[in-house]
C-alpha cells in the first residue's frame, strides 16, 4: 500500500543523495581537475562517514523487504532511491506521487559559488556537468521523475544558448540561483532572449533553497550563549534565528524581477519557489503592492505594470510552504492558486508524515483548494513538461 492514495499527487520538491564527487564523470575533461567535491553539509555529525555502509543496504534483500513500511521513515542515504537511479521509479511508486522535481543536495552552493566568480567556462562548465548528472539520474522513469536542471546567469549572451541546450537535452526545469547575479540584475533585459526561450518551450523557472549566497549576518549567534544544535544534532543545518532568512534572497529577486516588469513581458513564463517557506508570501504580495502606491507616479516602470505585483504572483508564481506552516492560512490570504505540495524526500527536514501535517492546515480551503495545492497548481507550473 503507498503512503499516498485517493487523490493526484505531485511533489515539488524531492532530492537526490549524491555522492561527494558526483559531478565529476559528468564534468567536461578542461574543467574536471579545477573541481572541488561537493561539500555534504546539512547532515547529522558523521553521517556522511557512513553513507559507503547505508548504500550497501540497497543490496540486502532482508532490508529490501521492507521497503514499502519504511518508506517514510528511512531517510537520506537510507532511503529507497535516494542514491541509485534504477531504484527511484520504485520510490515514488511507494510513494504514490503521480510525479516528482528531482533536485540535487549538495551541489547548489557550489553552482552559485561558480556563478559569482571570474571564470565564465568553468561556471557553465560546472552547470552542465550538474544537468547531465540530473538528466541521467531521472532517466529510468523521466516522465514521472522531473529533473530540475541549473542555469547560470552570469554571461547574458550565453545564457541564452545554455538555455536552449538543456531543453533539448530534455530539461522539464531550468533552476536559476536566489542571489542576484554578480554583475547585473535578473531582471536585465540582455536576459529577455533567455526568458523566451523558456516561455516558448514551457519549460519553468525555479529557486531552491541553497543558492541564496550569504544572507544571514551569523554575527546574530554570538548572543553569549552556547550555539544551539540544529535538528540533526550539528551545527551546520538552519535553526530558527537563520531560519528567518531563508527567503530573503528570492523575495528580493523575484519582487525585482516582478516591478521591473519581467513577468509582464513574458506572461507565460512560470516560476517555482521551492524549500525557502510560504509564510512569507502574503505580506511579500502586498509589499510590492505598496511599492506601487508609494513609487507609481514617479517610476516609469512600474507605470508599464498592467497588474498589481500580488496578481503577477497569482497568475505566474507557486510556492512550496514548509508542512511546519500553515497551508491552508497560506492559501487563503495569498490565494489558492500559489500553494504546493511538497515532501522534501528523502530529507529528514520533510517530516514522516507531511500529508497529515498538510491535511490538518487544509480543511477550510475545502475540496477544491486542497485539489489545486496537490495537483492542478503543480500543472499550471510545469505545463507541457507534464504531457
Amino acid at each position: 500500500m503507498p503512503y499516498a492514495e485517493g487523490r493526484i499527487i505531485h511533489d515539488a520538491d524531492s532530492h537526490i543523495m549524491e555522492p561527494a564527487d558526483w559531478l565529476f564523470p559528468y564534468a567536461d575533461a578542461k574543467i574536471r581537475d579545477r573541481m572541488e567535491r561537493l561539500y555534504q553539509a546539512t547532515l547529522a555529525p558523521g553521517e556522511h562517514e557512513q553513507m559507503a555502509d547505508h548504500l550497501a543496504l540497497q543490496a540486502d534483500p532482508a532490508f529490501r523487504a521492507d521497503d514499502a513500511d519504511e518508506i517514510m521513515q528511512r531517510k537520506n542515504w537510507l532511503a529507497t532511491g535516494a542514491t541509485i537511479k534504477e531504484d527511484r521509479p520504485q520510490a515514488l511508486d511507494l510513494l504514490g506521487f503521480q510525479t516528482q522535481l528531482v533536485f540535487n543536495t549538495f551541489a547548489n552552493q557550489s553552482l552559485q559559488k561558480a556563478e559569482h566568480g571570474d571564470d565564465v567556462d568553468f561556471a557553465y562548465g560546472m552547470a552542465e556537468a550538474h544537468n547531465r548528472a540530473i538528466l541521467d539520474f531521472c532517466s529510468p522513469d523521466p516522465a514521472r521523475l522531473l529533473n530540475t536542471c541549473y542555469l547560470p546567469l552570469m554571461d547574458m549572451n550565453r545564457s541564452r544558448a545554455f538555455a536552449e541546450a538543456a531543453i533539448k537535452a530534455g530539461a522539464k526545469s531550468l533552476l536559476i540561483a536566489c542571489a542576484c547575479p554578480k554583475h547585473h540584475s535578473p531582471s536585465h533585459i540582455g536576459l529577455d532572449p533567455v526568458w523566451a526561450v523558456l516561455q516558448e518551450a514551457g519549460v519553468p523557472v525555479l529557486f531552491h533553497v541553497g543558492s541564496g549566497g550569504d544572507f544571514f549576518d551569523y554575527t546574530y549567534f554570538d548572543n553569549g550563549l552556547p550555539l544551539e544544535k540544529d535538528f540533526h544534532g550539528g551545527a551546520e543545518n538552519f535553526r530558527s534565528v537563520d531560519y528567518m532568512a531563508i527567503p530573503g534572497p528570492v523575495q528580493m529577486t523575484l519582487a525585482t524581477m516582478i516591478l521591473d516588469g519581467v513577468l509582464e513581458r513574458f506572461p507565460r513564463l512560470m516560476f517555482g519557489v521551492i524549500e525557502l517557506g510560504a509564510s512569507w508570501v502574503p505580506s511579500w504580495m502586498k509589499y510590492m503592492d505598496s511599492a506601487i502606491e508609494a513609487f507609481g507616479r514617479h517610476e516609469a516602470r512600474l507605470q508599464n505594470l498592467s497588474l498589481k505585483p500580488g496578481e503577477y504572483v497569482q497568475r505566474q508564481v507557486r510556492v512550496t510552504p514548509y508542512p511546519t506552516e500553515d497551508a491552508g492560512w497560506i492559501m487563503r490570504e495569498a490565494g489558492e492558486a500559489v500553494a504546493l505540495f511538497s515532501s522534501d524526500y528523502p530529507h529528514v527536514e520533510g517530516g514522516r508524515n507531511p500529508l497529515g501535517r498538510f491535511e490538518a492546515s487544509l480543511t477550510e480551503v475545502g475540496a477544491e483548494g486542497q485539489d489545486r495545492f496537490y495537483r492542478r497548481n503543480f500543472e499550471e507550473l510545469m505545463g507541457p513538461m507534464l504531457q
